[in-house]
């Protein structure tokens, strides 16, 4: 529901989850059906989330925040926590979406910022990011697959 209110609908990402909330109740279960089978069977939410299948299974993904990402090594977004929506806006407009490549370049000791580079050459660009919102971005690497 959410990913078919982002894409179809135009939500944006740090709305869909509540609109979803609302609507999930009141949908029959052979209009949400209908609406995976429009969307093509996804398995993650515009978040990243995993979605279960029919039969309740869900593909999870090993991945470790963005604050234990080493220096110097490069990830993929895995999920972003949709839990504030504030902070999921502005992490939007940092482009730090799923499936973005991101690398940690500089941590600050004692839990201070990560300047991280977000994006591929030659669109990448250099953010700052606390350690806080770091927490809220769980990223995949060679290292976490193992």
């Amino acid at each position: 529901l959410e990913l078919y209110l982002a894409r179809e609908l135009g939500f944006s990402w740090d709305t869909v989850h509540d609109e979803a909330d609302k609507l999930e109740h009141v949908i029959s279960e052979e209009f949400e059906d209908k609406l995976d089978a429009l969307l093509g069977y996804p398995t993650v939410d515009p978040h990243g989330d995993p979605i279960p299948s029919k039969d309740g299974v869900m593909s999870v993904r090993k991945g470790c925040t963005l604050t234990q990402l080493p220096e110097g090594q490069t990830a993929l977004v895995l999920r972003v926590s949709d839990q504030n929506p504030e902070k999921l806006c502005y992490l939007g407009q940092l482009g730090l979406y799923p499936e973005t490549r991101v690398q940690v370049v500089e941590r600050a000791p004692f839990g201070g910022p990560l300047r991280v580079l977000v994006g591929e050459m030659p669109q990448q660009v250099e953010r700052m990011l606390g350690a806080e919102l770091a927490e809220q971005i769980i990223v995949t690497s060679p290292e976490t697959e193992k």
